[in-house]
């Protein structure tokens, strides 16, 4: 006889076949092109050469971690890319949650909509335009700030010779770019909020900024925590195409900018050396697979409905 274990999981595969229908082409991306690729890893422990391809080279165990180790760069980008996400995440959680709060608040209709677009826009720019713009107003020659400098007979900066300013730079290009993204979220979240208890607070003689500090920022917590986790999921993964198209690949800036990802595709271009290569990618993937474990441990203690899983 069918166990009632079964029965219900064919009773709720039948009843859900529609929703597991429109599930199935997402479930299949992500299978072919996240969790096939996996067969990969191997490669890392491997001396890979062209006619034995990912399974047929031979294993050289953990020479090319060690390898890795002792080129001595991987370190610095690591903390590089570690310093620029714990920035990204503290700035840009910062600006979308004022900016959301901001435009709850308002009261104009027509102006809070165009405000929101004008906001969202940039997050739809190629990176390349990005690039093309950040050059042309940092450019020493003719950018725009040296320009200005100059018209007003001062001494031009040369931002691409100075590799500590870029991380001001990137952080700021990078919160323009996506913090509009991040407030459609947080502002889903704010609207989401019951009307009752900002009129409630209102009647006990609350003013706006008690209502946000008492209402608005606690009924958030949830959805802070949430994004946030999921930011620490790739903590150790920079976006390859801001950093590489923003600073142009300048050797001069890679004390301060280079990260794991630059780092990679870089010595993948310049290098045959696969395995390496693919060494510092699962490196790369098992610190971010150990720091969301870590926080989502550290949360669920805390609360576990805040938790990911």
């Amino acid at each position: 006889m069918r166990s009632s274990k079964n029965r219900t999981f064919f009773y709720k595969l039948k009843e859900y076949k529609t929703l597991l229908l429109m599930l199935s082409p997402a479930t299949l991306f992500f299978v072919l092109f996240c969790y096939v690729p996996i067969l990969g890893i191997v490669i890392a422990f491997k001396r890979y050469t062209y006619d034995g391809g990912i399974f047929h080279s031979p294993w050289i165990g953990l020479k090319n971690f060690k390898f890795m180790f002792m080129a001595g760069d991987i370190f610095n980008v690591t903390k590089n890319t570690l310093i620029f996400n714990i920035l990204f995440i503290i700035v840009n959680t910062i600006l979308e949650i004022t900016c959301a709060i901001v435009l709850a608040e308002l009261s104009g209709k027509y102006f809070k909509k165009i405000t929101q677009s004008m906001m969202f826009l940039p997050y739809f720019i190629s990176w390349v335009v990005v690039g093309a713009f950040t050059y042309n107003v940092l450019n020493y020659e003719s950018g725009s700030i040296n320009t200005l400098l100059k018209s007003f007979q001062l001494e031009p900066f040369d931002f691409y010779n100075k590799p500590v300013v870029w991380i001001l730079i990137i952080v700021v290009v990078c919160a323009w770019k996506n913090f509009g993204f991040g407030t459609i979220i947080y502002l889903s979240a704010v609207m989401g909020i019951d009307p009752e208890m900002y009129d409630a607070a209102e009647i006990d003689g609350a003013n706006i900024f008690q209502r946000i500090r008492r209402i608005t920022i606690p009924t958030l917590v949830p959805t802070i925590v949430i994004l946030v986790l999921l930011a620490m999921g790739n903590i150790f993964r920079g976006d390859f195409s801001m950093f590489y198209q923003v600073t142009g690949n300048n050797p001069v800036l890679y004390s301060t900018t280079d990260v794991i990802d630059t780092y990679v595709t870089r010595s993948l271009i310049t290098s045959p050396e696969f395995g390496m290569t693919a060494a510092a990618g699962l490196y790369q993937s098992v610190l971010c697979f150990a720091i969301i474990m870590v926080f989502n441990t550290l949360v669920k203690k805390y609360d576990k409905d805040y938790s990911l899983f």
